[in-house]
């Protein structure tokens, strides 16, 4: 589901070593890397072919 041409928005839900996650699309469960965002769980990050590209500010 990541690897279309758009970004999906996402949230993670698990941390992995060597930069990787485990996030919520809404549609289930994907491993993905959080190698270049400074992401948490319960973060949302875009992510764009396997690859979280930015962290979303989530307004208050």
């Amino acid at each position: 589901m990541t690897c279309s041409d758009t970004a999906v928005e996402v949230t993670v839900v698990e941390l992995l070593d060597l930069g990787f996650a485990v996030v919520d699309t809404g549609q289930g469960r994907e491993e993905v890397s959080v190698a270049l965002v400074d992401a948490g769980v319960g973060d949302r990050v875009l992510v764009h072919a396997g690859e979280a590209i930015a962290r979303l500010e989530v307004p208050e």
